[in-house]
C-alpha cells in the first residue's frame, strides 16, 4: 500500500481550521537556519556586533528581506542571504538563531525538525568549521531541553563551491556523526553547477553511512534530480518540482520511496512554479509518491509550516485524510534510527487520532 491511503476512512472528516491544523503534530525536514531567523534577532546581533545593515528599521528590514511573490528567480531570492549570512559569523549569534528556530517551529507544534546549514558561510570572520558546527549543536540541544521538540542537523555543502570545500565539511558531517548531525546535503543554484562535481565528497558520506538529501529539480530540470538519484546517491530529494517531466525518473522515485521535501511558498518565489494552483505537490501525493510540506525559509519566504498546510487545503485541494498522511509523510522520512523513529510515529499517530485523525492499522 502506498504511504497515501484513497480508501477513505469511515469517520467524519474534521474541519481544517488554521487553529486546528496548528494544533497538530508536524515534522519539518526542510528548513535552513539563515534564511529563518527572527528580523528582530538580526537588528539586535547587528548592533551588539557593529554589524551595518541596510537598514536598522524593523519593518525597513523585513521589506528587504522578504522576496514575496513577485520574486522572478531563484537567483533573487538568494540574495537576502548575503544579509543573514553577516550576522551569523560569531558562536553565540549561530546559537540564538538556532534556538530561536527551534522555539518558533515549537510553538506551532513541530515535534520534529532539521535544521540545515552551510558551514563554509559562517567563518569570515575567524570561527573554523567545528566551532560553527558546535554553536549550532548547542542551540539545538537547549532547545530541545526547553521545548516539546526532536532536532537533527543537516550540514550542507553548496554547488557553485569547490570539491576541496565540499570535502572539507563532509568530513566535518563524518565527525559528527551520532553527535547531533543526521544528514548531509548539496544547496545552491543548480544550473551551470552540477552535483556529479562532488562525488568525492559524496563517496565519503555515503561510505560512513551518513543520511543524503540534495536541493534537485528546483531551477533545473529532471537532469538534476537524476544526477542526485544516480550519481550522489541522494536518500531524499529537497523539492524536486519538475519531477513531472520525467515520467521514467518519476516513476523510479515512487517505486524506490525516495521523500520529496516540497515547499510550496518558496517554490513559487524561486520560480520552480508558475503559481500556487500550478504546484505539482497534489498530482505526486495522489500517485502515491512520499511528499513532505516544508518552509525551506521561514524568513525569507514569510512563510510557517501552518500557513503551508494551510496553502495545500486551501489551494490545492487536501482534505483532512489527505493531510493526515502529508504529515505522517514527514515523520517517516525523518533522518532517525528505524525504531526511534517507529516511537515517535506512534505517539505522534495517537495524538492526532485524539483530535479526530484516525489512521488505518497498517499505516506504518
Amino acid at each position: 500500500m502506498s504511504d497515501n491511503s484513497k480508501i477513505y476512512d469511515t469517520v467524519p472528516e474534521v474541519e481544517l481550521t488554521r487553529e486546528f491544523v496548528k494544533s497538530l503534530p508536524k515534522a519539518e525536514l526542510h528548513c535552513h537556519l539563515d534564511g529563518s531567523m527572527r528580523v528582530e534577532t538580526i537588528i539586535d546581533i547587528a548592533k551588539k556586533e557593529k554589524i551595518k545593515l541596510p537598514s536598522h528599521d524593523l519593518k525597513e528590514l523585513k521589506k528587504i528581506l522578504e522576496v514575496g511573490m513577485e520574486c522572478k528567480s531563484l537567483e533573487e531570492y538568494l540574495r537576502p542571504f548575503d544579509i543573514t549570512a553577516e550576522v551569523l559569523q560569531s558562536a553565540e549569534a549561530l546559537t540564538r538563531a538556532t534556538y530561536e528556530l527551534a522555539e518558533d517551529a515549537a510553538e506551532e507544534n513541530v515535534r520534529y525538525l532539521e535544521i540545515r546549514f552551510a558551514p563554509l558561510w559562517h567563518i569570515k570572520r575567524g570561527l573554523s568549521l567545528i566551532q560553527v558546527v558546535d554553536a549550532v549543536i548547542l542551540g539545538a540541544r537547549k532547545a530541545e531541553n526547553d521545548f516539546n521538540i526532536l532536532i537533527g542537523i543537516i550540514i550542507c555543502g553548496i554547488r557553485h563551491t569547490s570539491p576541496e570545500d565540499t570535502m572539507k565539511v563532509a568530513e566535518v558531517a563524518v565527525a559528527y556523526k551520532n553527535r547531533g548531525v543526521v544528514g548531509f546535503d548539496l544547496a545552491g543554484a543548480e544550473k551551470d553547477f552540477p552535483a556529479k562535481k562532488h562525488k568525492e565528497a559524496f563517496y565519503l558520506i555515503i561510505n560512513n553511512n551518513i543520511n543524503t538529501t540534495v536541493h534537485a529539480g528546483e531551477a533545473y530540470g529532471t537532469e538534476s534530480i537524476e544526477q542526485a538519484l544516480h550519481h550522489i546517491s541522494a536518500n531524499r530529494i529537497g523539492h524536486g518540482t519538475r519531477l513531472r517531466e520525467d515520467g521514467d525518473l518519476l516513476n523510479y522515485v515512487n517505486d524506490h520511496r525516495i521523500p520529496l521535501e516540497m515547499c510550496i511558498t518558496s517554490n513559487v518565489q524561486t520560480k520552480a512554479v508558475l503559481s500556487l494552483e500550478d504546484h505539482p505537490i497534489k498530482f505526486y501525493f495522489d500517485l502515491g509518491i512520499r511528499v513532505t510540506l516544508n518552509t525551506d525559509n521561514r524568513l525569507i519566504s514569510n512563510a510557517n509550516l501552518t500557513d503551508e498546510y494551510m496553502l495545500a487545503i486551501d489551494k490545492l485541494g487536501f482534505t483532512a485524510n489527505d493531510i493526515k498522511y502529508l504529515i505522517l509523510n514527514g515523520f517517516k522520512s525523518a533522518f532517525l534510527p528505524f525504531q526511534k523513529k517507529i516511537q515517535l510515529i506512534k505517539k505522534i499517530t495517537e495524538e492526532m487520532e485524539a483530535k479526530g485523525m484516525i489512521f488505518k492499522k497498517n499505516y506504518i
